[in-house]
This record gives C-alpha cells, sequence and structure tokens, in this order.
C-alpha cells in the first residue's frame, strides 16, 4: 500500500480503499482455525503443517500467514532457512477459541452477516433503510431474521455477544454504583413480527421454534458480570422462550445462583419486577417511536427511585466522532431501524419517558453508561 513521493493523502486512500481486505484476512485466519492450531502446538509451525491441520494449500496458507504477520496477528522467526509462526499476545488473547476474552465468535458474525449488508451500503443510503433484502433475500421489515437465519447462526450471534460483554461487561456496569439496586432486570428479547407474516424462504426461520430477538439479555454474560461486581445482587434476565431455552442449554443453567430466566416480549408483556433495567445494545436498533415506547413501559414498571441503565455506543455532542461509532450508526443503517446517538438524544428520550436525574458517564472502552432514575 505505497504511493507516489509527494502524495501522502494517496497512501491515506489506499488504506481505506483495501481496508476491506485486512478484514476479510482476520475474518478468514478465525474461520479456517489457524490461531487455534498455534495454540495447541507445542511450539511454532511452519506455514505446510498448518496447511496441514486445516487442509488447506500450501501457497494459499503462506500468504495468509505472512499477512498476518504484517498485521501483528502473528509473529515469525527463521530456522534453518525455514519460516514457523506462532501467536502474538493480541491473537493469542481475543482470536484464540479457548481464550476466556476470546472475540472469535464475533469475528465470525461480522463476516458472515455484518460483512455481507456492508457490500450495499450506497443503497442502504439512497433507501434510508436496512439492506436485508439485497443480502439475505428477507424483507427489510424483518429486522432480525437473517441473524436467525438457522439455529446455528442465532447460537454464533449469542456467541458473539458474550464475546463482547466478557471484555467490555464488568467497564459498563462499573460505571456507576449499583450496589443500591438489589434486584436488576437485563432486559433483551421482543419479537418482531408474528412468523406468519413472512414471505418465502424467511417462513422457514420463523417457525415457532425460531422466533427473533435482537440483543442483549440473550446468553447472559451481562447478568454474570453484574452479579460478579455486586454479589448482593439478583438479576432476571428477560427475554424470548426461544433464546432463553438456547441460554440455558449452551451458557446458563437454569438457574445459575442469583441469575433467573422469565420469557416474554419488552414491547408487550408485563416486565419483570425490578428496582434497576438494564438496556445494553438495544435502543440503538430502533427509530426514536420505539425507543421512547419501551422507555415509557419500563417507567410505569420502574419502582420509585428505581432507574434504567442504557449502554450503547455514545456520539460526540456534535455526532462527528468518535470514528467508531460513526461506523456503528451506519451498521445500524444496513442492519436495523436505528442509529448510535449522542448523550443529549438519550437524555431528551428518558426525560420524555419521565425518569429524571439522568447522569451519562464514558467508559475506557467502547461503550458509554447513562443511568436514569424514576
Amino acid at each position: 500500500m505505497s504511493c507516489p513521493e509527494g502524495h501522502p493523502s494517496l497512501g491515506l486512500l489506499d488504506q481505506y480503499s483495501q481496508g476491506f481486505m485486512v478484514s476479510q484476512v482476520l475474518f478468514a485466519a478465525c474461520d479456517l482455525g489457524v490461531f487455534d492450531v498455534l495454540a495447541e502446538a507445542p511450539g511454532p509451525l511452519g506455514s505446510e503443517a498448518v496447511a496441514a491441520h486445516l487442509g488447506t494449500s500450501s501457497r494459499g496458507m503462506e500468504l495468509l500467514l505472512d499477512t498476518c504477520v504484517s498485521l501483528k496477528l502473528l509473529q515469525v522467526e527463521t530456522r534453518g532457512g525455514k519460516a514457523l509462526y506462532d501467536n502474538t499476545e493480541l491473537s493469542s488473547t481475543y482470536l484464540v477459541r479457548s481464550s476466556p476474552r476470546s472475540q472469535r465468535h464475533m469475528m465470525l458474525y461480522l463476516a458472515r452477516t455484518t460483512y455481507l449488508c456492508w457490500a450495499h451500503l450506497a443503497q442502504a443510503v439512497r433507501e434510508g433503510k436496512n439492506q436485508y433484502l439485497k443480502a439475505f433475500g428477507v424483507p427489510s421489515e424483518q429486522l432480525f431474521t437473517a441473524i436467525y437465519r438457522s439455529e446455528g447462526e442465532r447460537l454464533l450471534f449469542m456467541q458473539a455477544l458474550q464475546d463482547v460483554w466478557s471484555v467490555q461487561g464488568s467497564r459498563v456496569l462499573a460505571a456507576f454504583d449499583l450496589s443500591p439496586f438489589p434486584l436488576i432486570c437485563d432486559l433483551g428479547g421482543e419479537r418482531l413480527l408474528d412468523p406468519q407474516g413472512l414471505m418465502g424462504a424467511a417462513q422457514t426461520f420463523l417457525s415457532a421454534r425460531h422466533p427473533l430477538c435482537p440483543l442483549p439479555g440473550c446468553s447472559g454474560a451481562l447478568a454474570k458480570a453484574c452479579v460478579s461486581l455486586y454479589p448482593g445482587c439478583r438479576v432476571t434476565v428477560f427475554d424470548l422462550p426461544s433464546v432463553v431455552q438456547t441460554a440455558k442449554d449452551h451458557f446458563l443453567s437454569p438457574e445459575e445462583g442469583p441469575i433467573s430466566f422469565q420469557e416474554g416480549d419488552f414491547f408487550k408483556d408485563p416486565l419483570p419486577e425490578a428496582d434497576l433495567y438494564i438496556l445494553a445494545r438495544v435502543l440503538h436498533d430502533w427509530p426514536d417511536e420505539r425507543c421512547s415506547h419501551l422507555l415509557a413501559r419500563i417507567h410505569e414498571a420502574c419502582k420509585p427511585g428505581g432507574g434504567v441503565l442504557v449502554v450503547e455506543s455514545l456520539l460526540d455532542p456534535d455526532g462527528r466522532g468518535p470514528l467508531t461509532t460513526q461506523l456503528y450508526s451506519l451498521n445500524m443503517l444496513v442492519q436495523t431501524e436505528g442509529r448510535e446517538r449522542t448523550p443529549a438524544q438519550y437524555r431528551a428520550l428518558l426525560a420524555a419517558a419521565g425518569f429524571g436525574d439522568v447522569q451519562c458517564k464514558r467508559t475506557p472502552g467502547t461503550y458509554g453508561a447513562i443511568l436514569a432514575r424514576k
């Protein structure tokens, strides 16, 4: 990615235009299992050994491994004229499947779902709506049908969220002292449509066994982080029946100490009793009117003195940064009906629902926390 002398801006243009190649190198290495093979080996491996383990071509694997070295995802040493590869601290921590901080499932979700939607960003800008129809043949009104287009994809999505909160959960939950709230409800489930309303192939994805849930309660990872930080609290994860069952089967026991599950749709079903309701990466999926409806329901259910904790990636006051959050907002365009917002925009939504004493804190990670009280 070089540029002619005297034209540094062209080098920047090269980086931007070829950035998708970097993403695909990362995604391919995760998908093939490169980092896992190197982690399990007794020592560094040559490209032919890695290729043999994974059943790939020797030439392709050598090219991939060398590029991963340039990206600091792998390290290489030469012994007897032979290149031997090993994981870096970065890949060992975040890309090896067995690491407690692994982000591998999120990488696979981004590769298999998000990346395909972003191929249609220009059309999303033209139309102002998500691009599931072009990417997956799913009607754009069915926001999360593509994410849950099979049992395997639903599990991958929940595993991806588990990855996120394993790294960032404690940061957002520690932004405020939540110990005054002994009973907490992590709201995550909603039904987006009647399964009978789907057309064509999408009908097979939304049978009674495949209802929809966009985010947050899901695997219970945030609930686990909460009880770890605040041992005196109890957390109810509120989600759709199928998502609750998947969480019990793959992530948590049906009753894991202070964590319990309740099935329901937070747009229409009675909400569990709680001192604090958590909405983590939920409001950014929806336009203002849907957010207002949900927050009003929470305010109605909330006890006097209780509150709601909103966890989202926050835009700067003028909306022109940080870049990561701007990209997330574009991702909401191509994948949902929502957008990322500024702290002031969240304050306005919360105030309109009746909440007061709104406090906002940014954390060292990607997400900020907003605490409001009734």
